[in-house]
């Protein structure tokens, strides 16, 4: 057997298994190492993909030529936009998966990768020599050699997992930590350290009352993840299930407490802010009465449902008694509880833009490794280093994603830029350019550029193409077709709108919050006559080319924003204003603010958890 290799790519979850597809299908021979070939893209935690910008990343992902979002459609059972009551920039996709057929999907798909193979074997030591990475020696003791490495090896670095004052040394529930990597990096001058995430408990759909809970059903809209149009939904689509905790929840969870792993010093590391356990959401959060927890089906032929919204790892008798007092849980069966795990993990500004280490040539970090959290920032992470390793195998330019390129590039930046102090999770806040990176739009902005790499198939390519040509027609059409008062105004009357004394192009009527072009065309035969000639994505050209229209103007200010920005980055700020006071910040802002006291406004808003609303409620006091 020959044990050389291009790329090989440690940890086969989301971030490793998108690192190998892009090496791989760049042309690089790549190899993926994992502890089990039959968890190749386990969901550890919830069966979901997406949600408030996470869902941006994966359809950034796949207009690349990534493979999450065609996974998740395939795998799906249950499909939503979230924030359609806000603007398209939070529009935000999100999808229930079936947890085993996202894993088979997965493990089809790195299966039949040209230039991929697999190896099922744990990694315990790299092969370093002078400065660069050439290899790594497994738990087998093969010597496998390569030009790159990818580092993916998510909570297994280390990991510890608690349940109440039980620990378990593990990466995964009945899955064994690695260790070996973390004590070997550290050693020749990698700063690590300790994080915390944790899971809530799996319950047996037999024994939930649902009667007593609010069905959330899914969409069946045109909407889904992947560009292309041959990805399908293809499963049984299923319902969610919305209840809540209540005074007497609060109350066991209060009595546990003491034993709680949180509270009573047992855990150390840094844990997340934005996904925090039901027992640090009671004590935070002390005068809420109630929190919604949503019941999610792991898959169509399971009974398994994921209680989310109740991540927990409390002992095992309290998550019962507290479980107990929910709605429609009076009788819940557990499968498994709650638990909370710790794992190393790596200072991200020890990394370039690339995700090559600067300390070490040729090896590349992505995922949880990194200090993030969730499987979106993982893929996307792994995409950029999959791809960079393969450049450094073969030559070339570097490939990074800027900020007002993708929500990858502004995840990336802020990770090497910023650093992390808690597990970072992506939200559009993060973003100064979320008008010009809409979900509706990823492949616009993304796919060219995958297709030059080599890693988006000319059949993407050619979509791309041709929703271009039919939305460019489209937005002619509106923008230049004249409207008479004659032939409108009984429509507009009837819909509510104000009629027109005088003539106007279409596209001052599409303007109109209450119209929308699918309206319009009832009124207007040419309009309607000018939407059958779309003879694909109808409906997805439509609503994107309603987006540009609507919106023209708020990204042309944001584009004034962005450059306002830049000017006054260095303005000096330390000791002038008092952060406590001002009530329009974010809790969080004015916490970070406060402590870290930063020098100019470029510091402040390279402080993680500052947003670009934050820094400018900043300039407005300085203007004060």
């Amino acid at each position: 057997m020959d044990f050389k290799y291009d790329v090989i790519v440690i940890g086969a979850g989301h971030a490793g298994n998108e690192a190998a597809c892009a090496a791989a299908n760049m042309g690089s021979k790549t190899l993926l190492i994992t502890m089990d070939m039959n968890k190749i893209g386990q969901m550890s935690c919830n069966p979901a993909v997406g949600g408030i910008a996470k869902g941006q990343i994966v359809r950034e992902i796949d207009a690349l030529g990534g493979q999450m979002g065609i996974i998740t459609d395939r795998s799906a059972i249950q499909f939503r936009m979230l924030n359609r009551s806000k603007g398209p920039a939070m529009w935000s996709p999100r999808s229930q998966s079936d947890r085993h057929e996202f894993i088979q999907q997965w493990i089809r798909t790195v299966s039949n990768t040209d230039n991929l193979f697999i190896w099922q074997d744990t990694v315990n030591e790299l092969v370093i020599e002078n400065g660069v990475v050439t290899g790594l020696k497994s738990a087998l003791g093969i010597h496998f050699r390569a030009k790159s490495v990818i580092l993916t090896a998510g909570t297994f670095l280390g990991g510890l997992m608690h349940f109440g004052k039980n620990q378990l040394v593990g990466g995964r529930i009945s899955e064994p930590a690695s260790f070996g990597i973390t004590e070997q990096l550290k050693s020749i001058g990698f700063s690590t350290d300790r994080m915390k995430t944790g899971t809530p408990c799996r319950i047996d759909g037999r024994s939930i009352n649902f009667s007593k809970m609010t069905e959330q059903e899914g969409e069946k809209d045109f909407h889904k993840f992947s560009f292309l149009e041959e990805v399908t939904r293809e499963l049984k689509q299923e319902s969610c299930w919305i209840t809540n905790t209540n005074e007497t929840t609060h109350n066991e969870i209060r009595k546990g407490l003491e034993f709680s792993p949180l509270f009573n010093g047992q855990i150390q590391s840094i844990g997340p802010r934005y996904c925090p356990s039901i027992e640090t959401k009671i004590v935070t959060f002390a005068d809420k009465l109630s929190h919604q927890l949503f019941l999610e089906p792991e898959g169509v032929n399971s009974q398994e449902y994921y209680l989310n919204g109740f991540s927990s790892s409390l002992p095992l008798e309290v998550q019962i008694a507290a479980i107990h007092t929910i709605q429609g849980l009076e009788n819940a069966q557990l499968f498994r509880p709650g638990y909370a795990i710790e794992y190393d993990f790596f200072d991200p500004t020890q990394l370039k833009h690339t995700l090559e280490t600067k300390l070490i040539k040729n090896l590349f970090f992505a995922g949880q490794v990194n200090g993030t959290t969730g499987y979106e920032e993982a893929g996307g992470q792994g995409l950029i280093a999959g791809i960079n390793a393969h450049i450094n195998c073969v030559g070339g330019k570097e490939f990074t994603l800027a900020r007002n390129e993708a929500y990858i590039g502004v995840l990336i930046d802020d990770l090497v830029t910023k650093g992390v102090d808690e597990p970072y999770r992506m939200f559009t806040s993060r973003a100064e350019y979320r008008m010009l990176l809409r979900q509706d739009d990823a492949d616009m902005r993304l796919t060219e550029k995958g297709y030059v790499l080599g890693l988006a198939t000319k059949n993407r390519f050619d979509q791309l193409n041709t929703k271009k040509v039919a939305q460019a027609k489209l937005t002619d059409f509106i923008k230049t077709y004249s409207i008479k008062p004659a032939q409108i105004n009984e429509f507009l009357a009837a819909n509510n709108s104000s009629e027109l004394k005088h003539g106007c192009k279409l596209s001052d009527l599409v303007l109109r919050p209450q119209l929308g072009i699918e309206m319009l065309a009832d009124a207007l035969p040419a309009l309607k006559e000018k939407l059958e000639e779309i003879s694909s994505r109808k409906e997805e050209i439509v609503e994107a080319t309603e987006v540009l229209l609507k919106y023209e103007g708020y990204i042309e200010r944001e584009k004034l924003i962005a450059e306002k920005l830049q000017r006054l980055e260095h303005i000096n700020i330390r000791g002038r204003i008092d952060y406590s006071s001002i009530h329009s910040l974010s809790t969080e802002a004015r916490q970070k603010l406060t402590k870290i006291d930063p020098e100019n406004i470029g510091q402040a808003s390279r402080i993680p958890g500052i947003s670009p609303s934050d820094v400018n409620i900043l300039l407005v006091m300085l203007g004060r």
